[in-house]
């Protein structure tokens, strides 16, 4: 087992742990750094996909998904912080 299988394996383990966390978070916010940590993880499976095949433009997927989720975590942000804390 090569090195990009194991970070490949732990990507997509720690990514369903984020899923469940998206589906069954107890809170808003929960659900809000889970999708956060899933679309950090989405940049980790770009920047593996470019080690193992050497093609550059899964570099270029990896920051334009990386501006993308920024600026979604900051809206949803942004809109959660005229509501009233739910749970």
């Amino acid at each position: 087992m090569s090195l990009v299988d194991f970070v490949v394996v732990v990507l997509v383990v720690a990514s369903f742990l984020c899923l469940y966390r998206i589906g069954r978070g107890p809170t808003v916010p929960d659900r809000i750094v889970a999708i956060d940590t899933l679309g950090t993880l989405i940049v980790g499976f770009c920047v593996v996909m470019t080690l193992a095949t050497g093609k550059d433009y899964y570099i270029n997927i990896a920051i334009a998904w990386a501006l993308l989720s920024f600026i979604g975590t900051l809206a949803l942000a942004k809109y959660l912080e005229g509501r009233p804390y739910h749970d």
